[in-house]
């Protein structure tokens, strides 16, 4: 009898710890949504504007990040004299990079519902159900000594991300994603999906987090591209972040 009940109770364990893992990764989404600023916060930001450098090859890049929720994301780049950028908007993409080609080039049809991922400013995971993506607990991992939960997330149109959450602070320590080795993808600046050949994982890294108008955002941004050549490798300073700011309405022009 004695066994009986040690097996039952045995039996409700493994039950419980399953359905307590399940409800995990809920939870740990939910404490970062928390850390940053909270749902109500997140929800209010309907336009950001981001200033900074970025140091690349050896050359300083200067960086204006726009965006419009649910509608635009522009980032735009200047290396000396020479200007370019990278348009998403809710209806196509297109990239401009004057190194490569002499007029902006529109990205293809296939290519830009996993883009448009970078609309979201609050970033895929919030709300993450809601708009059609699913999200799994791998497990705990450990990044500069720091642990943290690895959460897999892929969203509606298909496209796999990574998020590596402290937790500690559970606030957003890494993300990686597959792509063609130019631009990464997610809530911030440096993640844009790239559409050239090959298939590299991009890794972006999130740091100095300050707030701004009571929301914390990371104010450095570290990109690598495992893979390729790494050219596009660099670390982003962002000195100025705005929030809820007018939208020139000629950002979405390819131009």
């Amino acid at each position: 009898m004695r066994n009986l009940i040690l097996f039952g109770l045995l039996i409700l364990f493994l039950v419980a710890a399953q359905y307590s893992s399940a409800q995990t990764v809920d939870e740990i989404i939910n404490k970062y949504v928390d850390s940053i600023g909270g749902k109500d916060k997140l929800a209010s930001i309907k336009s950001i504007y981001m200033e900074g450098s970025r140091q690349m090859m050896g050359n300083e890049v200067t960086v204006r990040v726009t965006k419009e929720q649910g509608k635009l994301s522009r980032m735009e780049f200047e290396i000396g004299s020479t200007n370019g950028f990278v348009l998403i908007t809710d209806k196509d993409a297109w990239s401009y990079i004057p190194m490569r080609s002499p007029t902006p080039t529109k990205l293809p049809d296939n290519a830009v519902a996993a883009m448009q991922t970078d609309l979201d400013i609050a970033g895929p995971l919030v709300d993450y159900a809601a708009k059609g993506h699913k999200a799994e607990l791998i497990g705990k991992d450990t990044l500069n000594g720091n642990t943290c939960y690895k959460i897999k997330l892929t969203t509606a149109s298909g496209k796999e991300i990574n998020y590596w959450i402290d937790a500690k602070t559970y606030l957003l320590t890494q993300s990686s994603q597959k792509s063609g080795g130019m631009f990464g993808g997610g809530k911030n600046p440096e993640a844009h999906n790239n559409t050239g050949a090959g298939s590299n994982e991009t890794i972006v890294t999130y740091k100095d987090y300050s707030p701004v108008d009571g929301i914390l955002i990371a104010h450095t941004i570290e990109t690598k591209s495992t893979g390729g050549s790494g050219r596009m490798d660099g670390s982003t300073i962002f000195d100025k972040i705005e929030l809820n700011g007018p939208v020139d309405p000629k950002l979405y022009k390819p131009e």
